[in-house]
């Protein structure tokens, strides 16, 4: 299959008038347009404004997707223990799969080929069946909350981490490498400290297994794990062995000099996630900081309920703007650098080789936009557009493993209105039960 656009863009390269083939599963040529058309001829043909590569979200919760506006306008212990968790309590594993088939949908469609996704703590096989259906590329994992959780979601600590390990022996490295595991503890405050070293010990046994939680998001949570454990929260999850290049931490929102020298000595992955610290008014990560370390930091949309839009496009713009405005400096996070953060940074937070870059070699995950819109006219400068003014409702092509799996406003060999219905009734019934 050959891709043309106008332009192929990703956050080291542009070629007008280029193309991308792929074939198999692998892009094996990346180009000028007129060179490749000589080459194949007699390939298929895909013919698009803009190709990118597929967008990385590296921090999202599909199965929350029945709870999207249910919460807002609400700080984030309330958002998560009086209104998240009931729901995700009630949740039995049509429900599930129904809310992870919803989410990968939105995902697909808005240019995310990729998801690092933090489950719930039961049905989780649900929505890796639900990821292997839909064709997405993910990192998944079920949720292990062991102390300190609403009834319908604790489990003793030797089940939680025996669940976990039965999933990780099930579903990792399944569909073609396609869908791999991340352990995924809640947070410290839901997690006993033999719960969280547990999560240590299975990642060291079984290779390439990440670990995926959340850390220092709010000031609130901070000083509550600060009050259990006489540490504040990156302190804790080292201490405990939850840092280290195998370790995506979410949000980092507020961390002291000597959290962020262990998150660069870990080499310690940070996911941002700006709409949702805006929307929960958590505060303003400190992300240049970050990048001027050497820490990786990649981006996330974080869960519907708490941002409601997966669009992926929206974080790009959002994790600019707000670099800037926090630095008062219109030279930070420039376009370029969020690109970067949005594909290649989010391969490494999602543990996915050759993923992120249209390069020779690379998993064939590519998607295309038209530049048909208003707002999108004129495009003087791709990256600046992919980031600044591109939407997820732009994507008019999403090729994931080689697979089209979204084209010219439909979804392939996938009921997508018939999901979207069954979620309306889940969500009716699980919201109103919480």
């Amino acid at each position: 299959m050959l891709i043309t656009g106008t332009v192929v863009v990703d956050a080291e390269t542009v070629i007008e008038d280029g193309a991308v083939r792929v074939s198999g599963s692998r892009i094996d040529a990346v180009g000028e347009r007129a060179s490749l058309v000589d080459r194949y001829p007699d390939d298929e043909r895909r013919t698009v404004d803009v190709v990118a590569p597929g967008l990385v979200g590296a921090h999202v919760h599909s199965v929350q997707s029945l709870g999207r506006g249910i919460a807002d306008d609400a700080a984030l212990l309330e958002w998560l223990f009086d209104h998240v968790l009931p729901m995700e309590a009630t949740m039995d594993a049509d429900a599930t799969r129904t809310a992870a088939e919803l989410g990968y949908l939105e995902c697909i469609e808005s240019g995310t080929t990729t998801v690092l996704d933090h489950l719930t703590v039961d049905h989780s096989a649900a929505a890796f069946e639900a990821a292997r259906e839909l064709g997405i590329r993910g990192r998944l994992g079920k949720v292990l909350m062991d102390t300190d959780s609403p009834d319908g979601l604790e489990q003793d600590t030797e089940t939680a981490l025996a669940e976990t390990e039965s999933l990780i022996r099930e579903y990792h490295g399944t569909a073609d490498g396609r869908l791999q595991y991340a352990i995924t503890p809640r947070f410290a405050l839901s997690c006993t400290e033999a719960c969280l070293r547990g999560c240590r010990d299975l990642a060291d046994r079984y290779h390439d297994v990440r670990i995926h939680t959340h850390a220092s998001e709010n000031r609130d949570e901070i000083a509550a794990v600060e009050r259990a454990t006489g540490m504040r929260n990156v302190h804790w999850l080292d201490e405990v062995g939850l840092t280290g290049p195998d370790v995506t931490l979410a949000h980092c929102v507020h961390t002291d000099e000597t959290e962020r020298e262990v998150l660069a000595e870990t080499d310690t992955v940070v996911t941002h996630c700006p709409s949702s610290n805006m929307k929960l008014a958590s505060g303003v990560a400190p992300i240049a900081d970050y990048l001027d370390r050497g820490i990786t930091v990649a981006l996330g949309n974080d869960g519907p309920p708490c941002n409601n839009t997966l669009d992926p496009f929206t974080e790009m713009r959002q994790a600019s703007l707000l670099g800037k405005v926090d630095a008062h400096d219109p030279t930070r996070l420039p376009a370029a650098t969020v690109l970067r953060m949005a594909t290649e940074a989010g391969a490494r937070a999602a543990g996915f080789d050759r993923i992120g870059a249209l390069r020779e070699g690379y998993r064939a995950d590519v998607i295309g936009l038209t530049t048909e819109p208003t707002r999108a006219t004129p495009v003087h400068d791709p990256v600046s557009h992919l980031v600044y003014a591109a939407h997820g409702d732009d994507v008019t092509l999403t090729v994931i493993d080689g697979e089209v799996r979204y084209a010219d406003g439909e979804h392939v060999d996938v009921d997508a209105a018939a999901i979207r219905e069954r979620a309306r009734r889940h969500a009716e019934r699980v919201v109103s039960s919480a």
